[in-house]
């Protein structure tokens, strides 16, 4: 069993950053992509972001231009950097780890993010 750490998370006014790191357990070039997905209060689990093994991303619309994930394959961590941060992105973030051969994603236990003055 892979576990995924996330650290990060806390109180930040809104135009401000945060950066999220994401620790697994294994190597994870294991994994066909890494991401980071969002609930926000009232609302169903998101996709934020993710990177594939081959180094592509892709973002929700939402987040575009603001939100960077990115990965160090050396350091089995995962990263999702997050700037001019809004109200609206106030949400518990989780890591994600999604598995070949269909097999069901790891998760990590998340990490909340609070946007407010």
């Amino acid at each position: 069993q892979v576990q995924l750490v996330e650290s990060g998370g806390g109180l930040v006014q809104p135009g401000g950053s945060l950066k999220l790191s994401c620790a697994a357990s294994e190597s994870i070039v294991q994994f066909k992509s890494m991401g980071w997905y969002r609930q926000r209060l009232g609302s169903q689990r998101e996709l934020v972001g993710r990177v594939t093994g081959y180094g592509v991303t892709n973002y929700a619309d939402s987040v575009k231009g603001r939100f960077t994930v990115a990965k160090d394959n050396a350091m089995n961590t995962v990263y999702l950097q997050m700037d001019n941060l809004k109200v609206e992105d106030t949400a518990v973030y989780y890591c994600n780890a999604e598995r070949y051969s269909f097999r069901p994603p790891y998760w990590g236990q998340g990490t909340q993010v609070t946007v407010s003055s």
